[in-house]
């Protein structure tokens, strides 16, 4: 009996399985057997007898069409990836091929078909995809993804693997790829019978990290620890202490304290500024979600990563646009004069008046104001004036798209989760909504005849609408998270909104998913550009 001198694992093989004659695979030189549902590849050469999977990992061709060199090194010619045929090894590429041992008994050759454990495959796998992420490779990230769902592996746990890769190469904490997770993972739960889609939603999961970590150093965070008090938590965001804010929830971790422990201040500290564009309460309440979907192991990683965001958040309240909104909501008086306003009440407030409209309705049920501010938000929205997109002498506070609209909706559905967990902060979350209805209300236009948007069957719309999620189309992982969203936020408040707020919600998701979306503005970025460069040469 001759065996591969390169294969050292016949003792504990248990599957041999004889597949052809020798003297055929002498003349022939390479072979394509199947056999257990496998299609191998034989190759018979001076060193030895050789087998390995006929399809290439990288898109399937068949390595029995390849070039073996005398070190038995077998190139795919279709993009030049090569394996050593010892072990598999791939020499240029990614993915390893997989190789088995051979024998020659009574002029037949026998294949070794023993699967490795599944520990061993599922290491080898998740090690796979976390190389495929470092590298950003698309195809390869779906084919370890598709691997490691055929072993049986839940979603949620490839996930929760994904952001302990990538929580550490965020330098600014939290992004999208974060949020995105949440509602991808919802999807995800929705399409149990479907492991296609399932897929699909861990292929965007993981893609969108690798996109945002893609070459990024750790930004490793402090190790030290202090007894976390809350009320030293929240200065230390207010004054952007990172060293302190970590070291607080560091020392919460180690005292046991779970996100759902911790959440209220996160929330506060969200909404203590009209921030980043709704973005970090938008984050929270996403971390809560990503939570119940991956569990508890990725607690760490997660309110680590959303300390730092919330740090390094940008103020707007700050700036001169919006200062009237700490005066608001430091002298907030509830009135008895002023009913509830109507959504059309709002359609050309200023960003002042809009908060002092508010203001003045605060003795209403907040959750009927927030159905109001809602429908305000989403008839600004329908009523986007798109031909913006394509202006060119803007100024640049005035490059506004469609994503600055879906803000006002994605916050809005943050607000309703966490001011109703919270109900001492929805002064500060339907007066942020009111900001986002001033600032949107410039770039709309109420002229348009937009009856077609409207909607007669909505169930029938959210369904065929997370349909086109699945195969979007979209190169930007920040359009596809947006469209992503932006469609699961607003079926959700559609079902907890009056009638008139649902239509105006679904019309402006309909028209939003079915309109052009200009995201590269050539000409309008140089024109911008020379035009500040010529301010600052006098």
């Amino acid at each position: 009996m001759a065996i591969n001198p390169a294969s050292l694992e016949i003792a504990t093989s248990t599957n041999w399985v004889d597949v052809c004659d020798l003297d055929d695979l002498r003349i022939r030189r390479r072979k394509v057997v199947r056999v257990e549902g496998k299609q191998i590849a034989l190759f018979h050469e001076p060193k030895g007898i050789f087998a390995c999977n006929n399809r290439c990992p990288h898109e399937g061709y068949p390595l029995s069409e390849g070039d073996i060199d005398d070190s038995c090194i077998l190139t795919c010619n279709w993009h030049n990836w090569k394996f050593d045929l010892s072990d598999g090894r791939n020499l240029f590429g990614d993915d390893d091929v997989r190789v088995y041992v051979t024998r020659v008994e009574d002029k037949r050759v026998w294949l070794d078909l023993t699967e490795p454990p599944l520990e061993e495959r599922l290491d080898e796998a998740f090690k796979s995809l976390r190389g495929a992420m470092r590298n950003n490779n698309f195809t390869r990230m779906a084919r370890e993804l598709a691997r490691l769902t055929q072993l049986g592996v839940e979603g949620p746990e490839i996930v929760a693997r994904a952001i302990e890769w990538s929580y550490r190469h965020m330098e600014y904490g939290w992004t999208h790829a974060f949020a995105g997770a949440a509602d991808w993972l919802t999807l995800y739960q929705q399409n149990r019978l479907d492991q296609e889609r399932q897929v699909t939603c861990l292929l965007e999961t993981v893609g969108h990290m690798a996109d945002d970590t893609l070459r990024q150093p750790e930004f490793p965070y402090p190790s030290r620890t202090d007894s976390y008090d809350e009320a030293k938590f929240l200065d230390a965001i207010e004054t952007e202490n990172e060293d302190v804010a970590i070291t607080q929830i560091v020392g919460a971790t180690r005292e046991g304290m779970r996100f759902e422990d911790l959440e209220y201040a996160f929330t506060k500290a969200a909404l203590a500024h009209y921030n980043d564009f709704g973005h970090s309460l938008i984050y929270v309440s996403k971390a809560r979600q990503l939570l119940q979907a991956v569990g508890s192991g990725a607690n760490d990683a997660l309110i680590l990563s959303l300390t730092r965001r919330l740090v390094y958040t940008r103020r707007e309240d700050l700036i001169p646009q919006f200062r009237h909104y700490s005066n608001v909501i430091e002298n907030w008086q509830k009135s008895a004069n002023r009913s509830c306003p109507s959504h059309d009440d709002f359609r050309e407030l200023s960003i002042d008046r809009a908060m002092d409209r508010v203001c003045d309705a605060s003795n209403e049920n907040p959750e009927k104001l927030f159905d109001v501010l809602l429908a305000a938000n989403a008839a600004h929205m329908l009523h986007f004036d798109i031909a913006l997109q394509s202006k060119l002498d803007n100024q640049v506070e005035d490059n506004v798209g469609w994503l600055d609209f879906t803000h006002s909706l994605t916050f809005a559905n943050a607000v309703r989760r966490q001011c109703r967990r919270y109900p001492d902060l929805w002064k500060a979350g339907l007066l942020q909504m009111a900001c986002f209805l001033g600032r949107n209300h410039l770039y709309t236009d109420y002229e348009q005849d937009l009856d077609q948007w409207y909607v007669d069957d909505v169930p029938r719309f959210f369904k065929e609408s997370k349909d086109l999620l699945y195969d979007h189309g979209q190169q930007e992982f920040i359009v596809s998270v947006h469209l992503l969203k932006t469609t699961l936020a607003v079926e959700e408040e559609a079902s907890n909104a009056s009638e008139e707020t649902r239509q105006l919600l679904v019309a402006a998701l309909n028209r939003f998913l079915h309109s052009p979306l200009q995201r590269k503005h050539l000409t309008r970025t140089v024109r911008q550009a020379m035009n500040l460069v010529a301010l600052d040469a006098y």
